[in-house]
């Protein structure tokens, strides 16, 4: 059974190629070394040799602070979980028959869900001989359409389901 293999970058000893593009901890070019000059390179700077780029030819291997690193890279993946917008769907339901006033009351809720960066969608709920009328519904849906134009762009086109 072969030993699990590591996620993230090679270190030290890890890296088994012949020559490597070595850069210093302050960022200057080393040019192409050995390993082993490299490797020599890391005890006397007290650095740890990192495999930045294992793909170039030679692999590119940086001297750094391999601990620091890690801990670079794991907060600056926080950052960009934290930065990152998460959208929440609120449903708006309705009947075709909707009466003004509450059709004005559904228009506000579905003006503050857009203000919070909410999506919204709206259904329209039809019961009994209502489903023989989906024009009616049709006509609903593009009066919510007109209304909301300035806070909102429709994301896809309404489609009947159900029956």
């Amino acid at each position: 059974m072969a030993p699990p293999e590591k996620s993230g970058p090679r270190i030290n000893t890890d890296i088994n190629v012949p020559q490597v593009r070595l850069i210093a901890a302050d960022g200057a070019q080393v040019g192409v070394v050995t390993i082993q000059a490299a490797m020599r390179a890391a005890d006397d700077s007290g650095f740890d040799l990192v495999e930045i780029s294992p793909h170039a030819d030679p692999p590119v291997c940086k001297l750094l602070d391999y601990g620091k690193y890690k801990y670079e890279a794991q907060k600056k993946a926080n950052e960009a979980r934290k930065r990152q917008k998460t959208f929440d769907v609120k449903e708006i339901k309705m009947r075709p028959s909707i009466d003004d006033h509450d059709y004005d009351v559904k228009m506000r809720a579905m003006g503050k869900f857009l203000g919070e960066g909410d999506k919204v969608k709206v259904t329209i709920r039809f019961r009994g001989r209502e489903l023989a009328h989906p024009e009616i519904g049709r006509k609903l849906l593009e009066r919510i359409r007109d209304d909301s134009d300035e806070h909102a762009k429709v994301e896809s086109m309404p489609k009947m389901e159900g029956r």
